[in-house]
């Protein structure tokens, strides 16, 4: 990497950045088309324009694209094939309030922030002027323009390139990810067509300091998974008078809530490394309007990260959490009530509530076997009223499925049902198994161990962030998929997900990303010197490495 290709980086960073692409928006389509016309500039896609294509999103209204390119190396005719991928999207800046408008023009958003109060951390930084502001500049248009120059630099001398490149420019990273899925079957295609040996996936999302005062740089093996646990509880309504005579749900709820939210025993570990613990992103009871009745239904789900728990052991683990939730508010009410009978010189007798918990695959099955006619025409009629409505989302429409499902049922005590929610991001675990893993260890443990720079860079397993590397592969233990596929309502329908073109691809992953700080911030920031002079030599040189 020479001085030139940095400041090419840094221009391309430029420019990407100041074409506004905001996730769920047409802005999404600037910044492809952007992508395509700066790639159809380049001379080896003048002489070869084929080489370069749009992938349009399954089934999207807003019809957003992502543009795949590929160079084929011509010396030697190897199959060997690395796939790069970067998102181009970005999330919302209604955060930058009055700097809305600079907030995609970094070099007049510096000037901006001098005039507002900053944190201390993002001023001292803005004074520095090591850094860059602006939305996406960070995540990650430097990461996509890192990637676009090295490809440029291949191409210029591909008859001495032994080896083939297939870059993804994907939208929709920051929402459900419907580019890098719609690309992902166009990986197996040209696999198949090309007689593509795909050896790794290679990202270059943000990478940003772990704790307060972190200063090294960090290369990551592998990505970090996530579920979506959801929770359908149904209690029993009570006036509000007499509320001993139900069990709220929303109680209930609470008590989850309490049991998983932020709890580390719930952190999923491999190598000693520990997933994030769970975080709580929604709750709330289903009671359609005001009255002196408690709820007869709630649900909540959360954000779980996985390094190696598949999803049907993940089922398990909620099952019990919940369990152990649901108990301890059986256990409460009946102390208050026995409280509250003496209070009152009431006769006391234990409340009838009793812990429940079932999945939604039992939850399925036990109706199927009551009223299987009944069932199949509400799925029916279900798939017919919102499968074609954008405005119920993946989450909207497994939460109704759950809830109609079980207004069949014949059962009607308290119960918790757990389920799966879209987005599902499985984790993808380099541990060196297999001949392709050990080789992207080996080449980037060379790589980090020889490239000089006055930074610490360090390899750590899984790339904290969720993002599309998770794209990469997908279980193969026997029962994962299945417990998946079988607890979340929508799935193949309302959310679809390529999990046997995954399985296919199998791919290690890995990140080797710029770095920058406040991600999804009104302060994200990329710092210069690191992020267009040593991580696209890191992003380089593990290419070279790999295809020898």
């Amino acid at each position: 990497m020479n001085k030139n290709l940095s400041k090419k980086i840094e221009r391309l960073t430029l420019e990407l950045a100041e074409t506004r692409s905001i996730v769920g928006t047409k802005e999404e389509n600037n910044i492809s088309k952007k992508v395509y016309e700066k790639f159809m500039e380049m001379e080896y896609f003048k002489q070869s324009p084929g080489m370069v294509k749009y992938v349009d999103a399954i089934e999207d209204p807003l019809k957003r694209k992502s543009v795949l390119a590929m160079v084929k190396g011509k010396k030697g005719l190897s199959n060997k094939t690395l796939v790069l991928i970067g998102h181009t999207d970005t999330v919302g800046i209604s955060d930058y309030g009055n700097l809305k408008e600079y907030a995609t023009n970094p070099l007049e958003l510096i000037e901006k922030l001098k005039d507002i109060t900053l944190p201390e951390d993002a001023l001292k930084d803005l004074e520095s002027g090591e850094y860059l502001f602006g939305r996406g500049i960070f995540d990650m248009k430097c990461g996509v323009a890192t990637l676009m120059t090295i490809i440029e630099d291949i191409s210029n001398n591909v008859e001495n390139f032994e080896g083939n490149l297939v870059f993804a420019a994907v939208c929709d990273e920051e929402g459900n990810s419907a580019g890098m899925l719609s690309v992902v079957s166009e990986l197996i295609r040209l696999k198949e067509n090309e007689g593509f040996d795909y050896l790794a996936l290679i990202d270059t999302d943000y990478s940003a300091p772990r704790f307060e005062g972190d200063n090294t740089r960090y290369v990551y093996l592998g990505t970090v998974g996530k579920l979506m646990p959801s929770f359908y509880i149904v209690g029993s309504e009570a006036h509000g008078g007499d509320p001993f005579r139900g069990i709220d749900p929303n109680h209930i709820s609470s008590a989850i809530v309490e049991e998983m939210d932020f709890n580390t025993k719930y952190c999923d570990e491999a190598e000693g490394k520990f997933t994030v613990p769970p975080i709580s992103l929604r709750q709330q009871d289903l009671k359609p309007e005001y009255s002196v009745q408690t709820a007869r239904s709630s649900y909540l789900y959360f954000n779980f990260g996985t390094h190696s728990s598949t999803p049907d052991q993940m089922m398990d683990r909620l099952i019990d959490g919940a369990t152990l939730a649901f108990q301890k508010v059986v256990d409460s009410l009946n102390e208050e009530y026995k409280k509250y009978c003496e209070f009152n010189n009431f006769p006391y007798a234990k409340l009838p509530w009793k812990s429940r918990v079932i999945s939604y695959e039992e939850l399925y099955s036990l109706v199927e076997k009551e009223k299987p006619e009944e069932l199949e025409i509400l799925i029916k009629d279900l798939n017919n009223k919102l499968l074609g409505n954008p405005e119920v989302d993946e989450r909207e429409f497994a939460l109704k499925t759950v809830e109609k499902i079980h207004k069949l049922w014949s059962d009607k005590n308290p119960v918790v049902v757990v389920y799966y929610s879209p987005p599902y991001y499985p984790h993808i675990y380099v541990e060196g198994s297999s001949p392709l893993e050990k080789k992207l260890l080996d080449a980037v443990n060379h790589v980090v161990e020889n490239t000089e720079s006055n930074y610490e860079v360090k390899i750590k397993k899984f790339y904290p962030y969720i993002s599309d590397l998770s794209y990469g592969a997908a279980p193969r233990e026997e029962g994962a998929i299945d417990s998946l596929k079988n607890n979340m309502p929508g799935f193949g329908s309302k959310y679809i997900l390529p999990i046997e073109e995954m399985q296919e691809l199998n791919l290690p992953v890995v990140n080797i990303g710029p770095f920058g700080k406040d991600a999804h911030k009104f302060t994200e920031r990329l710092e210069k010197d690191y992020s267009f002079n040593v991580a696209p030599k890191l992003v380089y040189e593990t290419i070279v490495n790999l295809l020898k």
